[in-house]
């Protein structure tokens, strides 16, 4: 029997919505769950950072056999963090069940943020920007962690005080345009060879490029940085 678990997300202790299970789902495997939640997201987090993890609280029509041994797992595919799930299976029981239970994982680590509310349009100063403390796990993309390398962008969208700056807060930037000659690098597992080439589209950072080669021959690649387009194999 496969069933799926429909929990709501709950801030509150471990132990308390740990109560709220089904008596076939003990505290331990509860406790197990949150570790395995909490060591997904350590490993893709930054040196230090603080992680925690919410279980939901089980939804009380549910009603589940009797098991001697409730296996926790991450199922594959599901994020590191965020609004996340676990999965619980019975491996010794009359009846084997498998359910999935939302966790709500947070991590927490130093990162940019804006000093002042900014219009989107606004170019970043050095003045305007400090690292704190911010939730990582708030947003689809991690935040950017290097004050420095942030003065003078352009924002793509208005920003509040104290609001981690993600990637896709900031215009991209142009590292050349469609006619200038760019260095073309074709990157693959231990090598790198490069030529010269006419960027026939303007390069926008990360974007893909058009590039014509000697020969007339037209390469796509991306625009990494000024005048530099990369290949793949």
């Amino acid at each position: 029997m496969n069933l799926i678990l429909p929990l709501v997300l709950l801030a509150g202790a471990a132990q308390a919505a740990s109560a709220s299970l089904p008596a076939a789902v003990p505290p331990v495997a509860m406790e197990r769950a949150l570790g395995l939640a909490r060591e997904a997201a350590t490993a893709r987090a930054p040196a230090g950072a603080r992680v925690t993890a919410q279980p939901g609280v089980a939804d009380p029509r549910l009603m589940l056999a009797p098991c001697a041994e409730v296996q926790p797992y991450l199922p594959s595919g599901v994020p590191a963090w965020g609004s996340t799930r676990v999965g619980l299976r019975c491996v010794k029981g009359a009846v084997k069940w498998n359910v999935m239970l939302p966790v709500l994982v947070q991590v927490f680590a130093p990162a940019v943020v804006a000093t002042d509310a900014l219009p989107g349009g606004a170019q970043l100063l050095p003045g305007q920007l400090a690292l704190r403390e911010v939730e990582w796990s708030a947003g689809p993309q991690p935040p950017l962690v290097q004050p420095g390398a942030l003065a003078g962008r352009t924002l793509a969208r208005a920003v509040q005080a104290g609001q981690a700056i993600r990637p896709a807060d900031l215009k991209p930037r142009q590292w050349f345009l469609a006619g200038e000659t760019v260095s073309v690098v074709a990157v693959g597992s231990g090598y790198a060879v490069a030529a010269e080439g006419t960027a026939l589209t303007p390069g926008l950072e990360g974007q893909l490029v058009r590039v014509r080669m000697a020969g007339d021959r037209v390469l796509v690649g991306r625009a990494v940085a000024e005048h530099r387009v990369e290949v793949g194999p």
